[in-house]
């Protein structure tokens, strides 16, 4: 349980906050680079990607993380972009060893955005991440390989997950890349909420709120699919606009929540209802199966799944670039 705010302590009566009602019946991941929030709000697990990590490593405070990986391979003899590369990936692992002091469960370290639709690669890269935390004493089941929800990645992750290393499907907007996810037997997917929310909003005009907003509908069908057909994938909402898009997917199996929005929930008396428990009989879903072809024919008729699929690993990419730009300055 959090600690009860200071305000608190001169009352015997400590109200439940949101925040500790949905940890009741969801686990909670902090969707930041900063450990600072971590701390704070307690969450079970943390999730990073390539945005998260330049904000935080553009700050003052994390600097030194940089600095450590830059020093550390003074000497290694590499040169140019092997060198550039190794250096981030142990920024990410440095990043990744603080944040696992902090949080109880895992920790999810992105693969390069830019083997996106390359198998092979990913798979190369995931290893080598999972060899670096277990060389500093990680077991890998502390680790979630994030990697992005295009068929290549969702490939990738089968043969991941087949050797026992655990993947995040990220970038997640389609109901078809949540079957094949799950029928690759993957970990855990982040469905994008905020995202899908935005591109609506823009498409149509129109707000959305609560059970009505298309992200919300979109993680509450692929999680009662996963739940009918009985589906070991875990569900971690993410991308979250507002407090209502979290309250609305209250029992979902995980909700990764950037520290604004924690903090609102933490400021807000609960309790919250459980909106998702896996047992909902008015599921009328029917069973699904895709190989590459129908994957990607599903795929493409999704308007909004394909534009911020393409959008989200444009922008990952591009601060990737602003990162390696970032060490080579220190270099």
């Amino acid at each position: 349980m959090l600690a009860s705010p200071s305000h608190w302590g001169h009352s015997n009566l400590v109200m439940s906050s949101q925040l500790d009602s949905l940890k009741e019946f969801t686990t909670v991941v902090a969707d930041t680079g900063d450990f600072a929030s971590m701390q704070e709000y307690q969450p079970q697990d943390a999730t990073t990607n390539p945005s998260l990590i330049l904000q935080a490593a553009s700050k003052p405070e994390y600097k030194s993380i940089v600095e450590k990986a830059v020093a550390e391979h003074k000497d290694s003899g590499l040169s140019g972009d092997a060198l550039i590369e190794a250096i981030m990936d142990r920024v990410l692992i440095l990043f990744g060893l603080e944040i696992l002091k902090i949080v109880p469960g895992r920790v999810s370290t992105e693969v390069d955005a830019r083997l996106s639709f390359d198998t092979a690669g990913t798979i190369a890269k995931a290893k080598e991440l999972i060899a670096a935390y277990e060389k500093e004493g990680i077991s890998k089941d502390r680790i979630l390989i994030k990697i992005a929800s295009t068929w290549e990645g969702i490939k990738a992750a089968e043969e991941l997950e087949k050797e026992g290393i655990h993947c995040n499907l990220t970038l997640l907007f389609a109901f078809a890349q949540a079957v094949a996810c799950a029928e690759a037997g993957v970990q855990l997917i982040s469905p994008f909420v905020g995202r899908i929310y935005d591109w609506f909003k823009k498409e149509t005009g129109e707000d959305y709120a609560g059970d009505n907003d298309p992200g919300v509908l979109s993680v509450s069908k692929i999680y009662n699919y996963y739940k009918k057909f009985g589906y070991k994938t875990e569900v971690m909402g993410a991308s979250f606009r507002n407090i209502g898009q979290i309250t609305s997917l209250a029992g979902c199996d995980l909700l990764t929540i950037s520290p604004g929005l924690l903090e609102e929930l933490q400021n807000n008396d609960g309790p919250l209802e459980q909106k998702l428990n896996g047992n909902n009989p008015d599921c009328d879903l029917e069973k699904v199966s895709l190989d590459e072809k129908a994957f990607r024919f599903a795929f493409n008729e999704d308007a909004m799944a394909t534009e911020k699929t393409a959008q989200g690993i444009r922008a990952f990419s591009a601060d990737i670039v602003k990162l390696e730009q970032l060490i080579a300055s220190m270099v």
